[in-house]
């Protein structure tokens, strides 16, 4: 069983990794759009100019995701003392 502090130790890195994705994530998006929105619109069969609307929402619903699954029990258990 683990304890409380490799638990913590645990959820801060997993807010790490995630928090990294995600700012990997939007910055290619960011840096490269076109060429991103090339290889999506060819693969889901959706217009270029249609794919602004899903990847701001992968982008959002990701960051609750990171918030829900990974920061809240880190700061939980780190307001437990651990």
């Amino acid at each position: 069983m683990q304890n409380i502090s490799q638990l913590a130790a645990f959820f801060g890195w997993c807010t790490l990794i995630h928090i990294g994705l995600y700012v990997f994530s939007a910055g290619m998006l960011t840096l490269f759009g076109r060429p991103v929105k090339k290889i999506h619109s060819k693969i889901a069969n959706i217009p270029p100019d249609e794919l602004a609307v899903p990847y701001f929402n992968f982008l959002g619903n990701y960051k609750i995701a990171i918030f829900v699954t990974s920061l809240a029990p880190y700061v939980a258990l780190k307001a437990m003392g651990a």
